[in-house]
């Protein structure tokens, strides 16, 4: 079939190179968000689709909105048989769904129903599902809701982060996508409706969302830190600066600590919750880089009755 793939970060990286190196399709161009900031320099820079796009000498389309008028011409003009996607980050019209005649086949990294929306790894971690998992499915107006043509499962590791889950999702997601391309180019695959019960939506977790509760019992607080690693990095404050938490590790058998005191040695620091302490891992105060937590303590030189709030 003739391709045109649309997506922006590394995640849908194993899905284009799959495509790329597959006989039976041409990825004849590329959709992707427009350039960003990104780095110290802030300077702007292509998405990473992009750039696996031009270093493939494939066509690469970065419209601002979907409905530009431009766009849809020259998507048009292409002429795809289907437009499969992967994390490309906005929302596509009517008007650019009518146009392959296969429509959009979008890889969404949960089982659906479940975890409808931008963030469903994370909220699978932050739940604490034990399974999840990918699935293809045909792209409607509603937010992921179209019939779904396959899927796979993935174990939940206790200590995944959304970043390693979202990697071997991703890998594992792209033999998904490909089989998927072509049972529809063969007609052997038919998308089936998603089921009407076990909806769960999964919006876009903000930065204020991955602020830690040192209230809550030490299970939620590991949820949430792995939910937010790497992004958008679980977070608290410390002498009224901002501090980002990388995993942490449950000590069930420290001593008792009010949520949110600090008990540091050389080599472990501890913080209270609203069960027992968990033992700090990595941490990144403002403006500095990532160390460990005995680093950053041998650092501060912890008083008393310190806390992280």
């Amino acid at each position: 079939m003739r391709l045109v793939f649309a997506g922006t970060p590394d995640t849908a990286l194993p899905s284009l190179r799959a495509l790329l190196d597959s006989p039976r399709h041409e990825v004849a161009a590329v959709v992707t968000r427009p350039d960003a900031q990104s780095g110290r320099g802030r300077k702007m820079h292509p998405s990473p689709v992009a750039q696996l796009a031009e270093e493939s000498g494939i066509e690469v389309l970065k419209p601002a909105k979907a409905a530009d008028p431009e766009f849809l011409d020259r998507l048009r003009a292409i002429g795809p048989d289907c437009c499969p996607v992967v994390a490309y980050g906005a929302l596509l019209p009517q008007a650019a769904l009518d146009i392959p005649a296969q429509g959009w086949i979008n890889l969404h990294f949960s089982v659906l129903p479940a975890w409808r929306g931008a963030a469903p790894v994370q909220h699978a971690v932050l739940r604490g599902d034990d399974v999840t998992g990918a699935s293809t499915f045909r792209i409607v107006k509603e937010l992921d809701a179209g019939p779904v043509f396959g899927v796979l499962t993935e174990q939940i590791r206790p200590d995944d982060t959304s970043g390693a889950l979202l990697a071997r999702l991703a890998e594992a997601g792209a033999g998904l996508l490909l089989a998927t391309l072509d049972g529809v180019e063969d007609g052997t695959l038919e998308a089936r409706p998603q089921p009407a019960d076990g909806v769960s939506l999964a919006p876009k977790i903000s930065v204020e969302d991955a602020r830690i509760d040192w209230t809550a019992p030490a299970m939620r607080v590991d949820r949430l830190v792995r939910a937010c690693t790497p992004a958008p990095g679980a977070w608290a404050e410390f002498r009224g600066q901002r501090v980002k938490i990388g995993p942490v590790r449950l000590a069930p058998d420290a001593g008792k600590l009010a949520p949110g005191e600090i008990a540091a040695t050389p080599k472990v620091v501890l913080v209270g919750t609203g069960s027992h302490p968990v033992e700090l891992g990595e941490v990144q105060p403002q403006g500095k880089r990532q160390m460990t937590a005995a680093e950053w303590g041998r650092g501060v030189r912890f008083s008393d009755g310190e806390t992280l709030v």
